[in-house]
């Protein structure tokens, strides 16, 4: 189940809500005032490759230059 930051726009209040795929939930509302005029907010995540520094695919970069998975080769 994924987990979602939400802001309150009425009162600032910055939460976060495990979210689940039933849809008996309800509509999400502020933990702090109880308001449901809140905001989704955008969140960054990282992925980890393998430790592996053989593995051209997790890495930044490869040797060649050339790989189609390779974000700077591309």
């Amino acid at each position: 189940m994924p987990i979602y930051t939400y802001i309150c726009k009425d009162c600032n209040n910055k939460f976060d809500l495990l979210v689940g795929v039933v849809s008996a939930q309800g509509e999400p509302k502020c933990e702090r005032c109880g308001s449901k005029n809140i905001e989704k907010l955008l969140t960054s995540f990282s992925v980890r490759g393998s430790s592996n520094k053989d593995d051209v695919s997790s890495g930044p970069s490869c040797s060649t230059g050339t790989c189609p998975t390779c974000p700077t080769c591309f």
